[in-house]
């Protein structure tokens, strides 16, 4: 009896295990085969179709999450979502998960693509190398080393472009600032002569008042002359009158002697 129930607790662990198996290799299909599906149209990135091929791979991953090829395949159907970051991630991991030379030169190749896609030349470059190292006569790495270098190099005359551009627009600035300086200082002298003609204008309206209260003050007389004045005129009142009856006097006596004939 004890060996019977033995015999049956393998052989429920056997068909189980074969269960998953079987599971896998279905994930493991379906995965693969929407790989291939996304790859057929290269006129554009199918990335609904790369996606399903994520979770068919990650399906098989639950079943056996330490298989290598699985996760290869699970890095490049990120990867081929545009989602080169993470899939950078994914083939770094897998480094440490591999001793086989051709494993690792197909990661660091497919990690090299990922940086690449950031626009990350100088990880790229050294990713290829590395790929380059083990297997030094692949031609699709050394394509797309060359091609990381020549986009770092024109990356390079872009940003020196635009650098210099910036300084051109800081230059521009600093003319403009100078013009305005300049503008501001014209109109500031422009605003003093106008103070300096308003000042003049009001100097000469001043002495001009000036003159014109001092000309009433030119025929004004003191009250002493005044006096002295009207004493000469009486004076010359009194020796009219005089004159005129002493005339008077001898016309009268004149009268009397015509008289006395």
């Amino acid at each position: 009896m004890v060996m019977k129930k033995n015999i049956l607790i393998v052989l429920i662990c056997l068909l189980a295990l074969n269960s998953f198996a079987q599971k896998e290799r279905k994930f493991i299909r379906e995965g693969n085969g929407y790989y291939n599906d996304g790859l057929k149209d290269t006129t554009k990135l199918d990335t609904i179709t790369f996606g399903k091929a994520e979770v068919a791979y990650r399906r098989a991953l639950e079943i056996k999450p330490e298989d290598f090829h699985w996760q290869f395949n699970l890095a490049n159907s990120i990867y081929k979502q545009n989602k080169a970051e993470q899939a950078a991630s994914e083939f770094e991991k897998l480094l440490d998960k591999t001793k086989d030379s051709l494993e690792k030169t197909l990661v660091y190749h497919n990690m090299g693509n990922s940086l690449l896609a950031q626009k990350k030349f100088d990880p790229s470059i050294n990713a290829y190398k590395k790929a380059l190292r083990i297997n030094p006569s692949d031609p699709e790495t050394k394509y797309n080393l060359a091609y990381a270098m020549k986009m770092k190099k024109k990356d390079k005359k872009q940003k020196k472009k635009d650098k210099d551009k910036d300084k051109d627009k800081d230059k521009d600035k600093d003319k403009d600032k100078d013009k305005d300086k300049d503008k501001d200082k014209d109109k500031d002298k422009d605003k003093d002569k106008d103070k300096d003609k308003d000042k003049d204008n009001k100097d000469q309206n001043k002495d001009q008042d000036n003159k014109d209260q001092q000309k009433p003050q030119e025929n004004k007389i003191s009250k002493q002359s005044a006096e002295q004045i009207l004493k000469a005129l009486e004076n010359d009142e009194k020796q009219t009158q005089d004159k005129v009856k002493k005339a008077q006097a001898q016309r009268a006596e004149k009268r009397k002697v015509d008289k006395n004939w």
